[in-house]
This record gives structure tokens, sequence and C-alpha cells, in this order.
């Protein structure tokens, strides 16, 4: 499926290094997109991806970018027209690390900065990236959360700022359909890879809660990153061409 084999420009990847965003990169790439990805701190794993979706057939480029930085993000936007011509897609899957916590032992401190580096962040990238999306008649996709329809204990400090991106998506949705640009979210569930393989490294998980985990997902397991890589593949694609202003969770079920 070379769903994106004659979109002009290239495809806009946040994060691009994160193990959802690797896979995002991966996919897009297998499907005939040129990419331009960013990253925060692994170079290493950077240039890595860049040759690698190099061997598949793409033209990478990638950056390192913190896109709380209202100047920096909107360079970003600059250098990737400047090499590409334009971007057909945006997929956002940025984000610090966040521990599990109450939100009663959350600062007010800690949860500006959280809104700063994830919704501000986002809003950061999509705003100066919005003329050249209305120009391709491109689209946004947003990598979210389940979290941000059913409610796990400890996890406000993640799924808060994720739930403010996906009203602005809705109202980008709303407001840039009449220019031909869909917005939508995909809101990961627990999966083996990326911030949930961090929280199990670093024992916020222990053993007895992914077993509690497991039981509350009707499929009885976890995801993957592919599973996300999926379906931005798909909401990124012309397949999808009446969807937008949408979340669809890739939760195993969760959300029912």
């Amino acid at each position: 499926m070379l769903d994106f084999e004659k979109r002009p420009g290239a495809a806009l990847i946040a994060g691009g290094t994160g193990g959802i965003g690797r896979a995002i990169s991966r996919i897009l790439a297998e499907r005939g997109s040129d990419i331009f990805f960013t990253y925060r701190g692994n170079q290493e794993g950077a240039a890595s991806l860049a040759s690698e979706l190099s061997a598949l057939g793409a033209k990478a480029e990638f950056a390192r970018v913190d896109l709380a930085d209202i100047d920096a993000a909107s360079e970003l936007v600059g250098d990737v027209s400047s090499a590409f011509g334009t971007i057909h897609t945006v997929v956002y899957a940025a984000g610090p690390h966040v521990p599990m916590t109450h939100l009663s032992k959350v600062t007010p401190e800690q949860f500006r900065n959280q809104l700063d580096n994830d919704a501000a962040a986002f809003f950061n990238l999509i705003h100066p990236a919005l003329p050249l999306l209305r120009e391709s008649r491109g689209n946004i996709v947003a990598v979210t959360t389940a979290a941000t329809r059913r409610f796990p204990v400890r996890d406000g400090l993640s799924s808060s700022p994720k739930g403010a991106v996906e009203s602005v998506v809705r109202a980008l949705a709303a407001e840039e359909g009449r220019f031909g640009l869909r917005a939508n979210c995909v809101g990961p569930g627990m999966l083996t890879d990326g911030m949930a393989a961090r929280l199990i490294e670093s024992g916020d998980l222990d053993e007895r809660a992914l077993d509690i985990t497991r039981r509350n997902i009707p499929l009885r397991r976890f995801g993957d990153a592919d599973d996300i890589a999926e379906a931005v593949a798909f909401l990124a694609s012309d397949r999808a061409d009446f969807i937008s202003g949408q979340t669809l969770d890739v939760d195993g079920g969760y959300g029912v």
C-alpha cells in the first residue's frame, strides 16, 4: 500500500525516536512518504532511524528540537519546507516521560511544566504548519491516550495535557476543514512500547499493577507501537478521507 507515494512534500513526525514515533516513521516510509522527524535527546537513535528509513527508500532528515520553544518550532517548519517543499502530514508523537503519581502530589509547577512541554508544544508545532497543510490539503494526527476517556488512577499528569491536545485537534478539524485539512487523534492504551515500557522499567508499574491492567482490557493483553502506527497511517491516508475531528482509541477494548 503506497498510500503516500504521490503526496507532495514529506511527513513531519514529532518525537521520531520514541517507540511509537519510530514505528510511525517506519510505516509511513514503507508506504511511500519522505520523512522529517524530530528528537529531543537521543542523537544515536535519530541517526539509526534515518539510516533505516533511507534503506526503505525514503528521503529522511531529522533535527533536534525542543517544541516548547516557540521560535524553534517555527524554524523547524521552515526547515522542513525548505528541504521537501511542503508538508502533507504532521504527526505529533512527542511528549516527555511522565511518572505515575496522584494529582494531590503534583505541584502546580510540575503541572504547568507538563502543559508547556506537551499541550503548548503541540500548538507551537501546528500553528506555523497550518499554511503548508492548507496548501497540501494535508492532515494532522496527534498521538494522545485512551486515558482521556477511561481514567486510570495516577495518570492525571499525563492525560490532562493530552486532553487539551484532543480539544485543539477537534477545533482544528472544525475550523480548517474548509481548506481540505483533516485532524484526528489516536489514543494508545497499554502498550509494551513507548511510555508504558518506561513505566515498567522504572517500577511505576509492578507485576500486580500489570495484572490488574490486563484484567481491565477485554483482549487480556497489551498492544505495541506497530498497532498505533497502523492507526496513524490509516488516518493520514486517503482511505480515511472523510474522517476528521475523531479519536481512534487503540486499547484492546479498555474504554468499553
